[in-house]
């Protein structure tokens, strides 16, 4: 049963890769084994931009070529279509500008959005769409709607006009005939409003088939509660509810907040009550297929591992379409390939935009990389392993 996906089989993982980008990766993950030099990048890089320092061919043939499938929807072609046709792994096109903060932003990422929809629609490759909600509205406006604070007159029609963007990028992808739209994480204080247009959503275009997945961030200790909610709300309204499992991804910044306010923080206190959560949410929503669609968003070999032994065990096959796998691009190749070789449904992550207006997301996944000192190794160790391969393989020649 073990042996059904080698997570060790450089071979499949890095098929697509020469050895110069192996490399090239190589070098970028033992650089992310350092953390003060991720602690540097962000001040650093926004000194170059600012000083107009001609950096961007630099970033664009490293860091952004590693975790970036391009600047546009066309430079990701090339990306999405081989990683299509070398691995039968999937894409989801991320338009990943961050730090938007008025409506003029707003509405120019929802009309991104829309021309990701026009430009998935017909290829086989692209299944899913993603957004955050705060690429549509500020983070600010979804607290005070979480909070309950009160709201003038201007905020108001603010929010009106953040449900409106809300509405129109999962209406376009209801309007197709297989895509499907992920809602991304967000900080937990906004949570209440975020889940709140997610569920509408969920009611107005999850009634024939599962158009809108919710994130459910299971680093935060109450969320297996909130996937029962979820399965109570699917059950009563007779609708499909997509779940996509993450552990998360703002653990310091949530502890911070609750210390410097002084409430309890909502973050399980330590990664083994954080796996655990994470592994009962999975057999949960496992357990309840009927109502879910699970998304399994995760770098841990031993979370996927677990998942492929209980879907053998329960009889649910491969390619089952309520089953989802995704990684993020230039990252645990030998998870996405070697799962998509034994006929799992597993997508790419695929992050693009201007290199300037994305470096705040490259920055913070490096951060996270650095964090979690054990991915950034396991990378290395993978590679080091392709290299060597390949090197032995050039003698028997």
């Amino acid at each position: 049963m073990s042996d059904i996906v080698n997570f060790n089989n450089t071979e499949a993982a890095f098929a697509t890769k020469s050895n110069m980008e192996l490399k090239k990766a190589k070098f970028l993950f033992g650089m992310l084994e350092y953390g003060q030099l991720t602690k540097l990048a962000k001040p650093t890089l926004n000194f170059a931009f600012q000083a107009r320092l001609p950096i961007k061919g630099i970033l664009k043939k490293t860091i952004f070529s590693q975790f970036c499938g391009g600047e546009n929807l066309q430079e990701c072609k090339e990306q999405i279509d081989q990683l299509y046709q070398n691995g039968e792994v999937m894409s989801i096109l991320d338009y990943s500008v961050e730090g938007a903060e008025n409506d003029k932003n707003f509405d120019a990422t929802l009309d991104t959005l829309l021309k990701i929809c026009k430009f998935s629609e017909f290829q086989k490759q692209i299944p899913f769409l993603v957004f955050k909600p705060t690429g549509i509205g500020r983070l600010e406006i979804f607290r005070k709607v979480s909070e309950d604070v009160p709201m003038n007159l201007s905020e108001s029609e603010e929010w009106a006009r953040v449900k409106k963007r809300f509405e129109a990028i999962c209406r376009a992808v209801a309007e197709t005939d297989n895509l499907k739209i992920m809602v991304d994480a967000e900080e937990s204080w906004s949570h209440i409003a975020v889940d709140g247009l997610t569920e509408s959503m969920m009611l107005k275009y999850n009634k024939e088939r599962t158009v809108v997945f919710a994130t459910v961030q299971l680093y935060l200790s109450k969320k297996y509660d909130y996937l029962k909610h979820l399965k109570d709300f699917g059950k009563k309204n007779g609708i499909r509810v997509g779940v996509k499992l993450v552990r998360g991804a703002y653990m310091e910044k949530e502890r911070d907040r609750a210390l410097a306010r002084g409430y309890d923080s909502p973050v399980c206190p330590d990664k083994s009550t954080t796996d655990k959560n994470f592994d009962s949410g999975v057999d949960f929503v496992l357990e309840n297929l009927d109502v879910f669609d699970l998304f399994l968003g995760t770098h841990n070999e031993i979370s996927c591992r677990e998942l492929v032994k209980k879907l053998y065990t329960q009889g649910i096959g491969v390619t089952d379409s309520r089953v989802w796998f995704g990684q993020l691009f230039g990252m645990s190749d030998n998870i996405s390939f070697n799962m998509a070789k034994a006929g799992y449904n597993v997508v790419k992550y695929v992050p693009f935009g201007p290199i300037k207006d994305v470096m705040p997301y490259l920055i913070r996944r490096a951060e996270e990389n650095s964090s979690v000192g054990s991915q950034s190794s396991r990378e290395m160790e993978l590679l080091k392993k392709e290299l060597q391969r390949r090197k032995e393989m050039t003698k028997l020649r």
